[in-house]
């Protein structure tokens, strides 16, 4: 109440504005540049209707945000997730009458074509003021129609004139359409050779010609691109000298392609290929490449020379056939030693492998330290009806390991014995691992069975942890943290579990905590 009072006290001493008076325009343009920053594009273009003194102050903003989401009303994507909703719920085909009695699809066309018309007239607005601006940041976001010329004009005036050198092209299928944007002949500008630009994404387009001569470009984003030769991403990524950072998100090859990165000059330091329909990715020589994402696609590394700085892996993989009469016909195994080869200098290590059945098997070799500097290392996602006790290889193969972590996935299906895993007795003393992280404990056999077998063997074990409730939060591509969620355990069941894990051979007490 007595800075509510303060406060009173001081608006009542505040000299009254003379009517008619406008102070906000009477600030500094420093001021109202903050100001401006601070609204999306559209509203900050519309202020310069307001007075001759806004009028010139949309021309100093180095960022431009164009996103024809922000025209459609609340009710569109209201409807869309409805629609979604329905769609993955496997009943649109009889939905689909309703669709058409209520109207539904012209309705959504309507309010795209409406929010596309407000989107050119802002674009072809800025086209016809002709102004001689400096943007460093250009977003834009709009559907793939006929009328999307403006765009491409936009785009070329933006990097030949204005010096972007950020820029972000997200195009949108209208409703019940599939379809990608493409750009004219001479590709994004006139210009490339000259061209600034450092960052660029690229969503649901065909890669533009010429993008190999942006000798400057140091960030490179495609995501859902249409379908392209390999050739065309492998020019890119040799081509240009500067760029660092590449994410292949959902990109498309022919199914039986191989796209071969040899590239013994580039600075490539960061890969991602996230789900990209293509048949191999193949690594050859990457010599900066320290982060390595792949994600759902089929990476293979040629040999111990091919990848010598990476540090940091993440690697998903899904194998299997879900329909029932077939699983059996299509099961096979695969070891795990060839997935981890040529990786020996990898530090910190994600690895996700699920599908309908277990696939991954210990290699039937002798083990070895196929990772010999891994410190950290993350199993995610691992189905509950698998036999859990598969990353067991992973840790013989990691003499210097640290950190253990390792999530497992509750599915209504019961473990098949059939794919229980007979270990070997084995000699292996682990001097270095200090803990070890089980979110998804429930206390089942292979479960008990790695915990026991990690007691055992890590001589230098500090610290053992088994949630429950709990999950593997990403952190970026490359990092994680285990998230446990609150569960009551009785006594009774602490004191069961403790007596299946719990060894003598311990050489030092070790922290176990049940959560």
């Amino acid at each position: 109440m007595a800075c509510r009072r303060r406060l009173d006290r001081l608006l009542r001493r505040r000299p009254k504005a003379a009517p008619g008076e406008d102070r906000i325009s009477a600030l500094p343009d420093d001021l109202l540049l903050l100001v401006l920053r601070r609204l999306d594009t559209r509203a900050a273009l519309g202020t310069g209707v307001l007075s001759r003194r806004w009028a010139g102050l949309p021309r100093e903003l180095a960022a431009l945000d164009l996103r024809v989401s922000d025209v459609l009303p609340p009710r569109y994507h209201r409807w869309l997730l409805r629609h979604r909703d329905i769609y993955s719920k496997g009943t649109f085909v009889l939905y689909r009458r309703r669709l058409a009695q209520h109207e539904f699809m012209p309705n959504m066309t309507r309010y795209e074509r409406r929010a596309m018309r407000a989107f050119t007239s802002s674009v072809e607005g800025l086209l016809a003021a002709g102004a001689r601006r400096r943007v460093s940041r250009l977003r834009l976001e709009f559907f793939i129609t006929r009328n999307t010329g403006c765009v491409d004009r936009f785009i070329s005036r933006a990097m030949d004139d204005w010096g972007v050198d950020d820029l972000e092209v997200i195009a949108r299928p209208t409703f019940y359409q599939k379809t990608v944007h493409a750009f004219p002949s001479h590709g994004l500008c006139d210009e490339p050779g000259a061209s600034r630009l450092r960052s660029l994404k690229l969503g649901c387009c065909v890669i533009p010609r010429r993008l190999h001569r942006y000798g400057a470009l140091t960030r490179l984003v495609l995501q859902d691109v249409a379908e392209s030769p390999p050739s065309a991403y492998e020019n890119v990524l040799d081509s240009c000298p500067q760029l660092q950072v590449v994410h292949l998100n959902s990109c498309h090859c022919d199914r039986e392609a191989v796209m071969l990165l040899d590239a013994p000059e580039s600075q490539i330091r960061e890969l991602v290929v996230d789900n990209c329909v293509i048949g191999t990715v193949w690594l050859r020589d990457l010599p900066n490449l320290e982060q390595l994402a792949s994600m759902c696609t089929r990476l293979c590394i040629e040999s111990d020379d091919s990848v010598p700085s990476l540090r940091q892996w993440h690697l998903t993989r899904r194998h299997g056939i879900e329909v029932e009469g077939f699983r059996q016909l299509f099961r096979r195994h695969l070891e795990l030693n060839p997935f981890v080869e040529h990786t020996r200098d990898v530090t910190d290590l994600i690895i996700r492998f699920t599908g309908p059945d277990r696939w991954i098997v210990p290699s039937s070799s002798s083990p070895s330290s196929l990772l010999p500097n891994l410190r950290r290392l993350l199993v995610a996602d691992v189905p509950s009806s698998w036999d859990v006790s598969w990353p067991r290889a992973l840790l013989e193969m990691a003499p210097a390991l640290e950190t253990f972590h390792i999530h497992i996935a509750s599915i209504p299906e019961e473990p098949n014995n059939e794919e229980i895993i007979s270990w070997h007795p084995t000699k292996l003393r682990q001097h270095r691992l200090k803990e070890f992280v089980m979110a998804g404990f429930q206390g089942a056999e292979r479960q008990i069975y790695l915990v026991k077998f990690v007691m055992e063997v890590c001589t230098a074990l500090r610290y053992v942890a088994m949630f429950r409730n709990g999950y593997a939060q990403d952190k970026g591509h490359w990092d994680w943290e285990i998230v446990p969620q609150q569960h009551s355990w009785t006594q009774e069941e602490k004191d069961a579990t403790l007596k299946q894990i719990m060894v003598s051979s311990a050489a030092a007490p070790v922290q176990v905590v049940l959560g």
